[in-house]
């Protein structure tokens, strides 16, 4: 009979492998909302990031052909050292924004004060010239720029720098004692109203663009919870209708032997085959309920401590206290588990009367107490070559939460397991 132990070993291990491998397989193995979403945002930051490195090549060539012709050179007087100095400077950090251009935080910062640093090149330019800066058409590049702060970054605080650029040229003409007239009024004013056309324009449209990439993302995630759901159900009726089918063709098998036979010796041997098929049928009935998303833990928790103390002619009292919370399924697996491993622990070692079980829910923590009051043993002195205790401690460090043994010789044992219940 040693052979049939070992077909019926192989049969209950298989349910027990698809409980802890469904239990891992939530419903959202693909990337999250957030997640798709940060990943959009931060491609989309990156092309319009490349689209303001070509601007600015663009941009560099228009200075290198000022200082080409003389006429322009003359106008924005770019002989000097100084001019020239500036303009690698710009070539520079130019390509050192686009070297760090895919680092997300790096990236980011030196694209937006590299930003800033081409506004103050521009006013320095535009003042270089010595005429009045409203009049230069240098001061069209401003637009621009607006264009760059409001798509790279858009928020209130971020689109200053170049909405500053107007007061701040204008004030500086009045520095050089430049006089400004009514159409240096006019063209204030116009350049101002250009500026907030430009900002509700592409926030209006950046805002449709979000709202119609979260619908997108919506759509797609709300289309794969629902082809994971079925195919979860679908591998559940498989389950339950291949393996739950042989299973109890086995039990029933096993019921027809008990009847054929009347030696004590393998009455005994076809017992334990049919109660270790019942085990695995039930715990295949607990793997399809995972899957379904149907698995009630308090419930599950009640009928194997029940169905213990039938098997093991045990006092036992279950009590659940406190507000039950949704749990995740490695976590309600994780309370099962540790049930399941006290209470073998209980019929095979501790030789007890009575068995205590206690659910626990409190604000942010659930626990799972296991007391009995057997034998006992020497927490500190662990058995060589078992495990169950150590797998119990896994388990807790698995969900952030901690496991409580308390023993002694002839005092019982106590286990207390516990861990965070996740937001």
């Amino acid at each position: 009979m040693a052979s049939s132990k070992n077909g019926t070993e192989q049969s209950t291990a298989l349910p027990q492998s698809l409980l802890e491998a469904f239990s891992e397989w939530r419903l959202s193995p693909f990337p999250s909302s957030k997640e798709i979403s940060d990943s959009w945002q931060n491609e989309r930051f990156i092309a319009r990031a490349r689209a303001l490195f070509f601007a600015r090549l663009l941009f560099l060539g228009m200075v290198f052909l000022m200082f080409l012709v003389p006429a322009w050179n003359q106008y924005f007087r770019l002989s000097s050292p100084v001019a020239l100095g500036i303009y690698m400077g710009m070539w520079l950090y130019a390509v050192a924004n686009y070297i760090v251009l895919h680092r997300p935080v790096a990236g980011r910062v030196a694209t937006y004060f590299s930003l800033c640093l081409d506004l103050v090149f521009m006013v320095l330019l535009i003042l270089q010239s010595g005429k009045g800066s409203l009049e230069n058409p240098l001061l069209a590049t401003q637009l621009l720029f607006t264009m760059f702060f409001v798509l790279l970054f858009p928020k209130p605080i971020s689109i200053l720098p170049p909405l500053l650029v107007l007061p701040i040229t204008l004030r500086l003409d009045q520095l050089l004692q430049q006089g400004i007239n009514a159409i240096d009024v006019l063209t204030l004013f116009w350049y101002l109203a250009l500026n907030f056309v430009i900002l509700y324009v592409l926030v209006y449209l950046n805002g449709r663009e979000t709202l119609a990439h979260k619908a997108i993302v919506e759509l797609q995630d709300n289309i794969q919870k629902n082809a994971l759901a079925e195919e979860r159900n679908r591998l559940a009726r498989e389950i339950h209708d291949g393996l739950g089918a042989t299973l109890s063709s086995l039990i029933f098998q096993s019921e027809y032997l008990l009847q054929l036979t009347k030696e004590e010796k393998l009455l005994h041997e076809i017992g334990e085959l049919k109660a270790t098929a019942e085990d695995s049928i039930e715990e295949l009935r607990r793997s399809v309920k995972m899957m379904r998303g149907d698995f009630d833990l308090t419930q599950s928790l009640s009928d194997y401590a029940q169905a213990f103390a039938e098997r093991s002619r045990l006092r036992l009292q279950f009590k659940k206290n406190g507000m039950e919370k949704p749990l995740s399924s490695s976590a309600q697996l994780a309370l099962f588990r540790v049930l399941q491993e006290s209470l073998t622990n209980v019929a095979k070692h501790a030789q007890a009367q009575a068995v205590v079980v206690e659910l626990l829910f409190l604000d942010n923590t659930v626990s799972l107490l296991v007391s009995d009051d057997g034998k006992g043993f020497e927490v500190s002195r662990p058995t060589p070559g078992h495990y169950g205790l150590i797998h119990l401690k896994e388990r807790a460090l698995h969900l952030g939460g901690s496991i409580d043994i308390r023993s002694s010789p002839q005092q019982g044992t106590r286990i207390s397991f516990m861990f965070p219940i996740s937001s």
